[in-house]
């Protein structure tokens, strides 16, 4: 027979372990696109205040890697830039588990130039123009009317969503060879820095991130990248953002990726830079 006091601990401990497994059971854990992390990690903020069950934790790590991780177990909910891609589906997908995407807002890319470039007069430039900056075919500012200094382009490191599309619709193939670029990036915030510190600079990175009025933003094919254009599909850097699990998501992803998309997690879209679903 047990004593009292080891029956005590023994509940004790049973408890404990209760504790824990809630505790365990109640993190949500989203990671993936810098681009979608703004947004994920506002409405984190205010979901993890407003009840006590759920804690979402945001972090990044680009597109690629987010998808990785909710395929492989690390993440609930992987946030990403661009669509699931082909290889991803045939190396993650079954017959009866598939990738579930869900649109939590739009955005675009924007070309950013350095304010030296911005005030030479290039505020507009041609996807083809673009896609020779990058090639390498021009390498110098006067060549497209600007300053007399050599262009320099900044890229993004692979596995970044802005990436692959930037890619796909300016280069001709998510795969495509950019040898005109000087550096890659790592986060849209750090392309901003670049160019602002730089007199010769051209990158691009997310909406979101050019919305307080510090970023030179030049148009493409003469459209610019405003709400309208975006959502119409008029701009030709627009893009869907998205939430994805594998299959269907658990309770405490469903629950946040809800108040993302209510009209709650859709006002914190709109009044930090993000374009609502």
């Amino acid at each position: 027979m047990r004593t009292e006091s080891e029956l005590l601990v023994l509940l004790l401990v049973i408890l404990l372990a209760g504790v824990e497994s809630e505790a365990k059971e109640s993190v949500v854990v989203v990671s993936g696109s810098s681009t979608v992390m703004p947004l994920a990690e506002l409405a984190a903020e205010e979901f993890n205040i407003n009840q006590d069950y759920y804690a979402v934790n945001v972090k990044s790590g680009g597109s690629g890697v987010g998808v990785v991780d909710v395929a492989e177990g690390r993440s609930d909910i992987a946030m990403t830039s661009r669509d699931i891609k082909l290889e991803e589906r045939q190396r993650f997908e079954t017959p009866k588990t598939r990738f579930i995407e869900k649109t939590v807002g739009y955005d675009a890319i924007c070309l950013v130039v350095s304010d030296e470039v911005y005030n030479s007069g290039i505020t507009s430039l041609t996807k083809d123009e673009v896609r020779r900056i990058y090639s390498g075919s021009i390498a110098n500012w006067k060549d497209l009317g600007g300053p007399d200094k050599e262009i320099f382009a900044i890229g993004r490191r692979p596995g970044s969503g802005t990436r692959d599309t930037f890619n796909e619709i300016i280069m001709g193939s998510v795969e495509a060879e950019t040898p005109g670029v000087s550096y890659d990036c790592g986060e849209s915030s750090e392309v901003k820095f670049s160019t602002r510190k730089s007199d010769n600079a051209i990158g691009y990175m997310g909406y979101s991130f050019v919305m307080g009025g510090d970023a030179k933003v030049i148009s493409l094919d003469e459209v610019a990248p405003t709400i309208e254009n975006i959502k119409s599909g008029a701009y030709p850097l627009a893009r869907k953002l998205y939430f994805v699990t594998l299959g269907e998501p658990t309770t405490g992803a469903r629950e946040f990726i809800d108040y993302v998309l209510s009209p709650a997690g859709q006002q914190i879209a709109k009044e930090n830079g993000f374009i609502p679903a």
